[in-house]
C-alpha cells in the first residue's frame, strides 16, 4: 500500500505545478482573482485518482494556518510523515503542493471534507484526526484555534463527537481525559467503564487501518495503547479488578 501511495504522490506532484498555474492563468484571463472555488476544482480534478496526497495536503494546510502562524516544527512534522508514508517518492520539491494550499486565502474545507467522507472508511477518517493533532502538537502546544479547525474538519468528515473528544484528549489533556478517551464521564459505573473500554478497544484496534501505510498504523497503535493506558489508570484509581 505504501508503494502505491508513493506512486500516486509522485504522479500527482509531477503535474501539480503546471495544472495550478493553468488554473491561475485561466482565472486571470477572465479578469478575476484566483478563488477557493478554483482551489476546490483543482482538488476535485486531481483527487479523482490521487485522493490521499491531495487530501492530506489540504487538511495539513488548514491546521497549519489555523493560529495565523506557520511554524518550522509543523512543517518538519508534515515532512516526516510524508517521508515515512511515501518513502523515496517524496522530496522537498514536493512541498510546493502544500505551499499552494498554504498560500490560498481560503481552503474550502466543507466541500473537501464531504468528498473525503465518501472515500474513506470511518476508522481511517478518525485516524486522520490523530495526524492533524500531531501537526498541532508539533510545537509542544495545541492552541484553541487549532482545536477549532480540527473539530470543524472532524464534523465535516462525519466523525462522531465522542471519537473526536477521544482523540483530542490524547493531545490536549485535562483531569477527565482518561474518561474522555474512553468516551464516558467520571460518573460512569465500573461496569460502564469496562463496557466502554471493550467498545473502544474493538473500534480502534490497529487492524482497522491495516490497509493503510506505516504512519497510519503507527498512529493507530499509539491510540490503542492510550486507550489501554487510560483504562488501567481508571482501574487503579477506583481499585477495580
Amino acid at each position: 500500500m505504501g508503494g502505491v501511495l508513493g506512486f500516486m504522490l509522485g504522479s500527482f506532484i509531477e503535474n501539480y505545478q503546471g495544472a495550478m498555474n493553468r488554473a491561475k492563468a485561466n482565472a486571470q484571463s477572465q479578469g478575476r482573482k484566483f478563488t477557493p472555488e478554483d482551489v476546490f476544482q483543482f482538488y476535485q480534478q486531481r483527487s479523482s485518482s490521487n485522493d490521499v496526497p491531495t487530501m492530506l495536503m489540504a487538511l495539513s494546510a488548514a491546521v497549519m494556518k489555523a493560529d495565523g502562524k506557520i511554524l518550522k516544527s509543523e512543517l518538519d512534522y508534515v515532512k516526516a510523515f510524508f517521508n515515512q508514508q511515501f518513502g523515496p517518492q517524496f522530496s522537498s520539491s514536493h512541498l510546493q503542493t502544500l505551499k499552494q494550499f498554504l498560500d490560498s486565502d481560503t481552503i474550502p474545507l466543507q466541500r473537501i471534507c464531504q468528498d473525503i467522507q465518501t472515500r474513506m472508511q470511518p476508522a481511517v477518517r478518525t485516524q486522520l484526526l490523530h495526524y492533524l493533532f500531531g501537526i498541532a502538537k508539533a510545537d509542544g502546544d495545541v492552541s484553541p484555534p487549532e482545536i477549532r479547525v480540527i473539530e470543524q474538519i472532524s464534523n465535516l468528515m462525519g466523525v462522531s463527537s465522542v471519537d473526536f473528544e477521544s482523540v483530542k484528549n490524547m493531545f490536549y489533556r485535562n483531569v477527565d481525559s482518561d474518561y474522555t478517551i474512553l468516551g464516558i464521564t467520571s460518573s460512569a459505573s465500573n461496569d460502564e467503564v469496562k463496557k466502554a473500554y471493550r467498545k473502544m478497544a474493538i473500534k480502534f484496534h490497529p487492524d482497522k487501518v491495516a490497509q493503510m501505510g506505516e504512519q497510519y498504523q503507527k498512529g493507530a497503535k499509539e491510540k490503542f495503547q492510550q486507550i489501554q493506558d487510560s483504562y488501567e489508570a481508571i482501574k487503579k484509581r477506583r481499585g477495580m479488578k
